[in-house]
């Protein structure tokens, strides 16, 4: 499954990049976040680097591993994450729209394998509903 979401940020694009990278603020844009750890490479954020991150969803908790992609900055960040069942690839894109303003592109990509196959054929929303909540 595919989808892309878009905002716009009433902030200048180097303000908005310097507090996505900031892991401080992870939870600020994804609210379910339980817990971020890094766990693999020389610098977190940076391509290759890997991260365990929990997410509470509904009753549970979720572990997935964050492997950055891509750390092309300001246009570009992406990362996989990787759970029981589900794979997925994020690529974000930050585009100048004038002095105080940045649209957010995220462009979704989800795999998934055994029952979690069937759930995001059957709910699609739940995987969809799961970034951007600003």
């Amino acid at each position: 499954m595919r989808y892309q979401l878009e905002l716009d940020i009433e902030l200048p694009r180097e303000c908005v990049i310097e507090l996505f990278l900031d892991a401080q603020n992870l939870s600020k844009w994804q609210p379910d976040l339980v817990s971020f750890e890094h766990i693999e490479g020389v610098e977190a954020r940076r391509v290759g680097a890997k991260s365990r991150q929990v997410h509470k969803m509904g009753k549970r908790e979720v572990e997935m591993i964050e492997t950055i992609t891509t750390h092309n900055y300001p246009e570009e960040f992406s990362a996989t994450y990787e759970a029981d069942s589900v794979w997925n690839l994020i690529e974000n894109r930050f585009v100048d729209v004038g002095q105080r303003k940045t649209n957010w592109i995220l462009d979704s990509e989800f795999k998934c394998s055994g029952i979690m196959r069937i759930v995001a054929f059957l709910m699609p929303g739940i995987l969809k509903n799961r970034r951007l909540p600003l």
